[in-house]
């Protein structure tokens, strides 16, 4: 039996409309085809598929079992045909990001919150980047978004610049180094440097300031949470450097103090890597716009 799709959104249709002629208006059909139709489909299957002397058109057995099988196929194939639909308009799709940066997670949420209200036919996921190559994920299209801040040269691959940072040194109110204006890579030889367990590559302290100077702190101590970090610092328990934005909020407390690090400060770049023909998504393009609002915002505050 050869069977189509279109032999059951005729049975269904039949059914529902209770005869052929409003059945066929329904399919845009005429009614004379339709009959030409359901009359092969029972050739083939050797079987009535409708009571022909009932009114309204009733099916039979054999076409009972037809139509449970249009109630399950139909909506599956209407979901797949809507979902490609989606995805040629931009309007759906998958968005896996990987964060090779820490803390980004407290700055990435509040975008991904604006994001999933406009977007809700996209499917996001997070993972942070720290366990396995971002990079080489992204290319293999194991995921669709890195952020980072090491641009790379890399075929295929966009970085989109999303905004400058500053790392900054924190520490007690009541360390000695709270009566420095500014920070140097020396000043840290003496000290317990509380950082995220991230590997020294991928920390801001070490890639722009410690490493270059060959300088090393008396001890390290890696902490997950930012919350539990900056508990650590106001205790006195080491010190610690931070993006801007993670210590807007805390820099106005008398627990702390912050400084740049260096007479002149440093700055940094945070990307969002993509695909370069991912980058022309809609969603995508959004995502981007929201990030960039995002951090105006946070700046301002």
């Amino acid at each position: 039996m050869h069977l189509e799709l279109r032999h059951l959104r005729s049975i269904k249709a039949i059914h529902e409309e209770g005869g052929l002629g409003r059945a066929a208006e329904r399919l845009n059909v005429t009614q004379s085809a339709l009959s030409h139709q359901i009359k092969g489909l029972e050739d083939q299957t050797g079987v009535e598929l409708f009571v022909r002397r009932s009114k309204p058109l009733r099916l039979s057995a054999a076409g009972q079992r037809l139509l449970r099988l249009a109630d399950r196929v139909l909506p599956e194939i209407e979901a797949a045909q809507a979902e490609f639909a989606g995805l040629r308009a931009g309007s759906s799709g998958r968005l896996h990001i990987a964060i090779e940066c820490h803390a980004c997670f407290e700055w990435l949420f509040p975008v991904l919150e604006a994001f999933r209200k406009s977007w809700p036919e996209v499917d996001v996921d997070i993972r942070p980047g720290l366990a396995f190559d971002a990079l080489p994920a992204l290319e293999k299209e194991e995921v669709d978004l890195v952020i980072s801040s090491d641009p790379e040269e890399l075929p295929g691959v966009t970085f989109t610049p999303l905004f400058d940072y500053a790392p900054v040194f924190v520490a007690s109110a009541q360390h000695p180094l709270a009566r420095k204006r500014y920070i140097e890579a020396k000043d840290f030889r003496a000290e317990t440097l509380i950082t995220y367990p991230v590997e020294r590559a991928r920390l801001d302290v070490f890639s722009q300031l410690l490493t270059p100077a060959k300088v090393e702190p008396a001890a390290i101590r890696q902490v997950e949470l930012t919350a539990v970090i900056l508990l650590l610092v106001a205790s006195n328990r080491g010190v610690a450097v931070l993006p801007d934005w993670v210590v807007r909020e805390v820099k106005y407390s008398s627990d702390y103090v912050t400084r740049p690090l260096t007479a002149k400060g440093l700055t940094r770049r945070l990307y969002a890597a993509t695909r370069a023909d991912d980058t022309r998504k809609p969603f995508m393009t959004d995502l981007l716009a929201l990030a960039r609002d995002e951090a105006t915002r946070m700046q301002a505050a």
